[in-house]
């Protein structure tokens, strides 16, 4: 079966392949790489070229750069320590690495991830240039933003659980370093093993945060109980101070899930009515999820 065509490359994707194959070693056809609507990123080669968002901070992204550079073995280092701009976008170059394969769920790196958010975790936040604060609930106030308009009964109980919600996060004891968007896709392998990667929410805050997204997915019943077991028991295994001194890890992770669990639904509501149809099966227990919420 012959592959579909792939789309031509935007203007400002071309120009980022132009700049991806100045440093790429074997060039090759440039590929726009899937990404969230605000972000363009295109791999040419061994070489990922990423347009941030319209509007992103250049001195944070270049503290969070300069950040990237100096964890070592945890977080993928970038090609270029310096923000470069195309098309009046502030633009990153990193080495290209092997996703994680998710038509494999029964292969994720469950253990891996943790142990890499343990490390990260356990990094001073004096020890790294000085960075804004972790993009966590920015992220959350964002995402809810786009259901403005919709007048569903799902976009309803998705405000009504929101409404639960405290409007200040505060860490339980200080802020410390936090990637502040994680999910399996935030992985890359690369050279040895896995590293982190997407430094756009990296700094300090509530590291809960990091864990809430498997959580939110494991009390929605949409992730194995198996591998939050996994995921959750190589974390405390490997020191993660996310959950240090606590007994039961939901006093910690209760409200950061209840959190991504609204910020799922409401990104999964804005994306079904961006595309015109209904919620798939995965949307809707993301919505229960938040019906749930909103009941408590």
């Amino acid at each position: 079966m012959t592959p579909p065509a792939r789309p031509p490359l935007t203007p400002l994707e071309h120009d980022l392949a132009g700049l991806g194959r100045s440093l790429a070693g074997a060039p090759g056809e440039p590929v726009a790489l899937p990404t969230r609507n605000d972000a363009v990123v295109v791999r040419v080669g061994d070489v990922v070229v990423k347009a941030h968002a319209p509007g992103t901070d250049p001195h944070a992204l270049q503290a969070r750069l300069a950040a990237c550079a100096r964890l070592r073995g945890i977080a993928l280092p970038p090609l270029k320590t310096t923000v470069t701009w195309v098309g009046g976008r502030p633009v990153t170059l990193w080495p290209a690495g092997e996703p994680v394969d998710h038509a494999d769920p029964d292969a994720a790196p469950w253990e891996d991830a943790a142990r890499l958010l343990a490390a990260l975790h356990a990094v001073p936040l004096r020890e790294l240039p000085p960075l804004p604060p972790a993009g966590g609930p920015a992220r959350l106030a964002r995402t809810l933003a786009r259901l403005d308009g919709d007048t569903t009964a799902e976009a309803d109980a998705v405000r009504r659980a929101a409404a639960r919600l405290p409007r200040v996060w505060e860490p339980p004891s200080g802020a410390g370093l936090t990637h502040g968007d994680w999910h399996l896709g935030q992985l890359v392998r690369h050279g040895n093993g896995w590293l982190l990667i997407d430094a756009d929410d990296l700094g300090g805050g509530d590291q809960a945060w990091d864990l809430a997204r498997p959580a939110a997915w494991f009390a929605a019943g949409l992730l194995d109980p198996e591998a939050w077991r996994r995921f959750l028991s190589a974390y405390r295994a490997a020191g993660g101070p996310a959950l240090a001194g606590v007994a039961d890890p939901w006093e910690r992770l209760d409200l950061p899930a209840r959190a991504l669990a609204v910020q799922l639904a409401a990104g999964a509501l804005a994306t079904a009515r961006r595309e015109s149809r209904p919620i798939d099966e995965v949307e809707t227990a993301l919505v229960d999820a938040c019906r749930r919420i909103a009941a408590l």
